[in-house]
């Protein structure tokens, strides 16, 4: 009994040194949040109520870090918790409602970047979680854990270009941003109909003709790429941001956890099973001890 009492002492200050740790967080938490109600009421006057649906959403994805901890019973180290944050508050109030997409370029490619290491370190934060897990008889390699989180980070990357292009199609939106280009080759544009290859180069502008016969020049200075090579460029950076997370995540495979900079994006497994301690409840203090055993 006395050896129980221990274990479950140990836990709660293991529980109150996390909620010290987590103070930082909140303090990002709640700054984002008051930022992203106080743009919501600002947007509402201006009667701009699609920025106001995105506030919403942001403010609900906000709470994915808290929820993924609950489901998965895992514990996200800071650093990741606080980048997933600002992360959601850049791509949403930033890039969206404040146009940083737009004023200031590479904004979308610095983003992309970051969500393509970011989801590296998720992905091989589950198999690696799995490899730990005893339910489990998994031994993977240091490789192949890599190479998991890499094709985790690309699928992500996909799916998210998949939904760019469904928004565009379906809402008449731009998510996948155009580029102005100043060549294209096409064998569409060869008169005899076959596979042969036709170029146009030193195009400074394009003249788009209406059905009611109306001609606009776009004045753009070239030809209007609609979103393909914005989406290669998102893949391209995805990919870059999985390739360095992935050599990371293999050497702190290697090193057997000791890595430093690994571990600030690599979440740990709850140990504290949830009827002895549940740190996500607000009164489990009170409850955990009320569990413990007399003293003999």
């Amino acid at each position: 009994m006395a050896k129980k009492r221990g274990k479950v002492r140990s836990a709660l200050s293991a529980a109150h040194q996390a909620l010290r740790r987590k103070r930082v967080v909140a303090v990002v938490y709640f700054t984002l949040r008051i930022l992203v109600i106080a743009m919501m009421v600002a947007q509402f006057f201006n009667g701009d109520f699609e920025s106001v649906f995105l506030c919403g959403l942001t403010l609900v994805l906000f709470l994915l870090p808290t929820v993924f901890e609950r489901a998965l019973m895992i514990d996200l180290p800071n650093t990741m918790e606080i980048i997933i944050m600002l992360f959601i508050f850049a791509a949403e109030i930033l890039g969206e409602i404040s146009s940083f997409y737009t004023t200031f370029h590479g904004w979308d490619t610095i983003l992309h970047t970051i969500n393509g290491f970011l989801c590296a370190a998720i992905g091989f934060a589950l198999v690696d979680m799995l490899n730990r897990t005893e339910k489990f008889s998994l031994s993977l390699s240091p490789v192949f854990m890599s190479i998991v989180a890499f094709c985790f980070s690309m699928t992500i990357g996909v799916l998210w270009e998949f939904f760019e292009c469904g928004m565009d199609q379906l809402m008449a939106l731009d998510m996948q941003k155009d580029t102005v280009v100043h060549s294209i080759s096409s064998v569409m544009l060869d008169p005899s109909g076959l596979n042969n290859r036709v170029l146009i180069d030193n195009i400074v502008d394009t003249v788009v003709v209406t059905a009611d016969g109306r001609q606009i020049s776009l004045g753009l200075g070239g030809y209007l790429d609609i979103g393909l090579l914005d989406t290669m460029k998102d893949l391209a950076v995805n990919f870059v941001g999985a390739v360095v997370f992935s050599f990371i995540g293999y050497f702190y495979v290697k090193s057997r956890g000791r890595g430093k900079f690994a571990s600030k994006f690599i979440p740990q497994v709850v140990e504290v099973q949830p009827e002895d301690v549940d740190p996500r409840q607000p009164k489990f203090f009170k409850k955990a001890k009320k569990s413990l055993p007399p003293e003999e």
